[in-house]
């Protein structure tokens, strides 16, 4: 009797352990592995122009691109971009930071989006797929920069109409002489020429010298007439 209620014991301890265990594992397996968990989805909402109303994107993202990015990334992309469309990459940054703060997720209330804050009609003239992309939409940005210099050729009047639009600076045949305009234009120019100030920080001091010395040669000196006792005239410089 003794022995068989140890065995019924027994193999109901046995059972249960099983259970755990067999449970343990399903727990584990149910478990989505962290490194392989879905792209977050964004939910970007935008003001739609033509009908007024608001207007919401999901835009899905891996947790790494989540995040604003990183400065050096960018300045990656600015670079290339740069060199294959021959822009200054200093304008380039200046744009992007005035525009996103380096955000590619940024939307303006205008329906503006990126890095480079493309308005839509712009990313589809220019074969924008994913205007979230970091890479399409500097790519992109940086076409359109090439184009309005080409265009207006001055990278003042390039910026003024990334901002207002081609027809407002050809209407005006300048600046436009809107508020926000203006002030765009300042902050982008002001960002740029404080970048090359910077780049040519790290100039030799020599360089820099000699790029400022002025040769005496060069210099315009004063002539002085004189006549001798014969009468002779002589023009005389120090």
């Amino acid at each position: 009797m003794r022995f068989c209620l140890l065995s019924v014991v027994g193999t109901a301890l046995f059972s249960m352990t099983a259970m755990t265990i067999a449970g343990a594992e399903t727990s584990a397996l149910a478990q989505p592995d962290a490194a392989a968990s879905p792209p977050r989805a964004i939910s970007v909402v935008r003001l739609d122009k033509r009908t007024g109303r608001l207007v919401r994107t999901i835009v899905l993202a891996d947790r790494a691109d989540s995040a604003h990015t990183a400065d050096s990334a960018v300045r990656q992309l600015v670079e290339a971009a740069a060199r294959a469309y021959q822009v200054n990459p200093d304008l380039i940054d200046s744009v992007i930071e005035v525009e996103s703060n380096y955000n590619p997720y940024a939307v303006s209330p205008k329906g503006a989006q990126g890095l480079m804050q493309l308005m839509p009609d712009t990313a589809r003239r220019f074969g924008v797929a994913n205007v979230f992309d970091p890479k399409e939409n500097v790519e992109a940005g940086v076409k359109y920069l090439r184009f309005l210099e080409d265009t207006f050729q001055d990278d003042r009047l390039a910026i003024a109409a990334y901002n207002a639009g081609e027809r407002a600076v050809s209407k005006y045949g300048g600046v436009p002489p809107y508020k926000e305009t203006i002030e765009y234009v300042r902050r982008v120019s002001k960002k740029a020429g404080k970048a090359r100030l910077l780049a040519g920080a790290d100039a030799k001091p020599e360089l820099a010298a000699h790029a400022t010395e002025e040769k005496p040669d060069d210099q315009h000196r004063p002539l002085r007439l004189l006549i001798d006792q014969e009468g002779r005239l002589y023009l005389v410089t120090r």
